[in-house]
């Protein structure tokens, strides 16, 4: 089986290439092609991905192109994990956001919208492409922001592209954790929107866990999402949200908080990945050595702002190792050998929660199959949760509008829509600043 990945020269591309070597069963993955549009971050990532590789007998092939086309062609499933822009251009997402007082990280908020604008056209030009070059591949998609972007990607593939994130798998394997129960046995009742959601219920053989979770003031202060949101206003909401809610119910201490920081998210992370792909380029350098101690400081340092903001202390280390790559091996073989599996994805709703249309893409239980993934019927959201859901999938429609058309008018409308922008003028200052910033947003009008 052949497994193209789009953003081929990513670091988080060892996660994925850990994962298939650790499968052996029939139907696995055998040969693996990346593509980047950077020629040397691929050998840099070729380098560690033939470490990883060597001491383990019939390793999937690894093939790296530049090439696009040649990249699709012949792939059984696709994995975009692109970046349009850099770190580069995340960092200035963060900078101009910030100048004006509002959250810029980069899938929610400002920063969001403006990654949003610069990566759905192409997002919807990779989709073309798939549906041309590989029209019975299955798409799974890494890119943020994963819920808007999938969503403009269905248009043109329909379900046969599904986004996946590691968040909600984490927060249920931290529940599971300190509920004292197995997480492969567990169902979590999970719905939203992508880092826009929230546990519900958490059942073992029927029975929900969940409220004697909520009635005990240790256990929920006894992990990461309790730390950061605090065990009073879980049990108000009767609910655990995703950590990226802290943007949302703590924005003006975040906001805080990233501005005090010496750099931000963005600016750490371009800064330590030029160093990694500057080392790891060396002749003779021990690029495997260099990736994980890399990820390690990466994953340690991860939403380090909010938790200062809530001061949560450091994060576990059961939750430094990551995920993402573990929901996209079990997606795979659930469709590729009819393994049948429920796991939490991004997928177009078709009826299943209530208050969304059938085209909006929803993070959501899915039964898994060869037949694709099928989300499973879920209780209406409260009140609360849905109004921010429905006006954050109002804010992702406007920017695939704007993305399309070109329009600085649907531009601007999303700003000035999204919950954590609190100003016609400062949604306008904002996409000035875009603009400014980045050459490829100079064509909205």
């Amino acid at each position: 089986m052949r497994l193209t990945i789009i953003g081929g020269g990513g670091f988080r591309v060892p996660l994925v290439y850990g994962a298939l070597l650790a499968d052996r069963a029939p139907g696995r993955v055998t040969r693996v092609v990346l593509h980047d549009v950077d020629a040397e971050r691929l050998a840099a990532v070729g380098r560690v991905l033939a470490e990883q590789a060597r001491e383990v007998p019939d390793a999937p092939e690894v093939v790296t192109t530049t090439d696009l086309d040649e990249a699709l062609t012949g792939a059984d499933f696709v994995f975009s994990a692109i970046r349009v822009g850099g770190l580069e251009g995340r960092a200035a997402d963060e900078r101009v956001a910030l100048a004006e007082g509002v959250l810029g990280q980069e899938t929610v908020g400002a920063g969001g919208i403006a990654f949003g604008l610069r990566t759905v056209p192409v997002a919807v030009d990779l989709a073309r492409r798939v549906r041309r070059l590989a029209p019975d591949a299955w798409v799974i998609n890494f890119t943020n922001p994963a819920g808007l972007v999938t969503e403009a990607m269905s248009r043109t593939l329909g379900d046969r592209v599904i986004g996946i994130c590691d968040s909600p798998v984490g927060l249920g394997r931290r529940l599971a954790r300190v509920l004292g129960v197995d997480p492969a046995r567990a169902f979590v009742d999970y719905a939203g929107l992508n880092h826009l959601g929230w546990v519900r219920a958490l059942r073992v053989d029927g029975r929900d866990l969940l409220p004697g979770l909520l009635a005990d003031r240790g256990l929920l202060e006894s992990f990461e999402e309790g730390r950061l949101f605090g065990a009073d206003w879980l049990q108000s909401l009767g609910a655990i949200p995703n950590e990226y809610l802290h943007y949302y119910y703590f924005n003006r201490e975040t906001v805080d908080a990233y501005r005090r920081a010496e750099r931000t998210r963005g600016v750490f992370l371009r800064d330590q990945q030029a160093r990694f792909y500057a080392e790891a380029g060396r002749p003779g350098a021990p690029a495997l050595e260099l990736w994980n101690r890399t990820r390690a400081e990466r994953e340690a340092t991860y939403m380090a702002e909010n938790r200062d903001a809530a001061g949560a202390g450091e994060r576990e280390e059961e939750d430094l190792s990551g995920g993402y790559e573990k929901v996209a091996l079990a997606l795979m073989r659930a469709i590729a050998r009819d393994e049948r599996a429920t796991l939490v994805l991004n997928v177009r709703n078709r009826g299943a929660l209530p208050g969304q249309d059938d085209d909006a893409v929803v993070e959501i239980p899915c039964l898994v199959d060869a037949n694709g993934a099928h989300p499973r019927a879920a209780a209406p959201l409260p009140q609360h949760a849905a109004a921010l859901v429905d006006a954050v999938k109002a804010v992702e429609r406007e920017v695939i509008t704007a993305a399309l058309t070109g329009s600085r008018a649907a531009a601007v409308k999303a700003f000035a829509l999204h919950p954590l922008i609190d100003s016609v003028t400062v949604a306008r200052r904002l996409m000035d600043g875009y603009q400014e910033t980045h050459p490829g947003l100079t064509r909205f009008e």
